[in-house]
């Protein structure tokens, strides 16, 4: 392929595809056991980007037939009146999965509310459980929804990891170390590379990828001279440039002339996140 002309990395036409599927297996649920799958969703606060990734949740899940409810604390409450929450959808059989949105108000407050969901209805897959489950390679448990989802779309588009150097720009617990697991896995066999603020000379690390993955919530970071020529990029960054324009981590303009592939901004691994938690539901419906 001529670096000149990227081919997109197309993730709303396959998460379209994939939703397609989901429906199918939803529907088949609901006649075998008489209801519909069950997302439970909580969110603390009115944060802009919070609100709208739970409208576009909410709005997948009525689409392939997942039934939604909703909980909305407002901003200040403490953690009792959630943790209390979460324990009665923990005992309700009738939820399959809970997802509370992030960010929470505090590094700690965030960890013990992902901490109180019960690991099998845990389908963001942030549970110390999961992410031990994702370690060992067990399969039982529930995969981080953009990581997955991101392995997902290369796979898509016939993307080749096995033995290639990945480096992931990045070190979250949502996305940067849970994808250096998946990667890293058997099933997938990449070389990883994790960098973060204190790596030093990220420019000419980044430059030493056959994938780049950029997911560090700043915008438009990754310039031309970051990336060598026929690489593979894949931007999680949801930002807003100067203009107040929806932007990636990634200088898309000056860098997709270098690539062979790259995802947009929006339209990319975006979509894929919230299909991949729409699968993990139906994970969980089937793990019961």
């Amino acid at each position: 392929m001529n670096p000149a002309s990227p081919q997109i990395l197309d993730g709303q036409r396959v998460s379209e595809e994939l939703l397609g599927e989901l429906r199918n297996a939803a529907g088949a649920f609901a006649k075998r056991t008489n209801r519909r799958p069950k997302l439970a969703l909580l969110r603390v606060g009115e944060n802009h980007a919070s609100v709208f990734y739970m409208r576009r949740k909410c709005a997948a899940a009525e689409k392939i037939g997942i039934e939604v409810i909703v909980e909305v604390f407002p901003d200040g409450t403490p953690r009792g009146p959630v943790e209390e929450k979460i324990s009665r959808w923990n005992g309700d059989p009738s939820i399959d999965g809970i997802l509370v949105q992030a960010p929470l108000p505090s590094a700690e407050y965030q960890r013990f509310i992902f901490n109180a969901i019960a690991p099998e209805k845990d389908v963001d897959g942030f549970h110390p459980m999961n992410v031990g489950k994702l370690a060992c390679e067990d399969p039982t448990g529930f995969v981080p929804c953009t990581p997955k989802g991101i392995l997902r779309l290369l796979r898509a588009y016939d993307v080749q990891l096995e033995g290639r150097h990945v480096v992931i720009v990045g070190r979250s617990l949502i996305v940067g170390r849970p994808l250096g697991l998946l990667l890293q896995s058997r099933a997938v066999n990449a070389t990883v590379t994790v960098c973060h603020s204190q790596s030093r000379d990220l420019a000419c690390i980044a430059r030493t990828a056959d994938v780049l993955v950029v997911a560090v919530g700043h915008a438009k970071l990754v310039a031309a001279d970051m990336v060598r020529e026929g690489a593979i990029v894949v931007d999680v960054g949801q930002n807003r440039d100067e203009n107040g324009l929806l932007c990636g981590d990634v200088d898309f303009l000056s860098v997709a002339p270098k690539c062979s592939y790259i995802t947009p901004v929006p339209g990319g691994v975006g979509p894929m996140t919230v299909a991949m938690l729409m699968e993990n539901v139906i994970q969980a419906c089937v793990m019961k």
